[in-house]
């Protein structure tokens, strides 16, 4: 299975994004049965959609529309209680803080379905979330 993580699905969305072109392939290729997505990364969507800057920012129906194409096209994959507490309490044993916990309960649902491959735009941060996935983790471009 391939992942799938928010920000590629954002570039995807506006041409105007700088990774616009490079995002747009991957997702064009993807089939429910053979990829994911975290749950939590339909709420970071719809948040990151419907406050972009100028005219590239989403109405919150279209935001909503482009959402609903990513559940038609990937598998939305979800943490049980246990799995997020799990997760919180990995983070603050390493020390790690603030938003970077997004990034690591959208790479414990990779890890939950053991994904082949982790496509971000964000490949400091989630290699550093999971030093152990780092070889799977790329970006649309690689």
């Amino acid at each position: 299975m391939i992942f799938v993580d928010s920000s590629v699905w954002v570039a995807s969305f506006s041409d105007r994004h700088p990774h616009h072109e490079a995002s747009r392939p991957l997702l064009a290729g993807l089939r429910r049965s053979r990829s994911g997505c975290a749950v939590h990364s339909l709420a970071e969507v719809y948040a990151s959609l419907t406050r972009l800057p100028g005219e590239s920012r989403a109405h919150p129906r279209a935001a909503m529309q482009f959402i609903e194409r990513m559940q038609q096209h990937t598998t939305i994959i979800t943490l049980d209680g246990g799995e997020y507490f799990d997760t919180i309490d990995a983070m603050s044993r390493r020390g790690m803080t603030g938003a970077v916990i997004y990034d690591a309960l959208i790479l414990a649902c990779a890890r939950k379905v053991r994904a082949e491959r982790i496509y971000t735009w964000n490949l400091r941060h989630f290699r550093a979330v999971a030093p152990d996935l780092a070889a799977k983790i790329m970006t649309p471009a690689e």
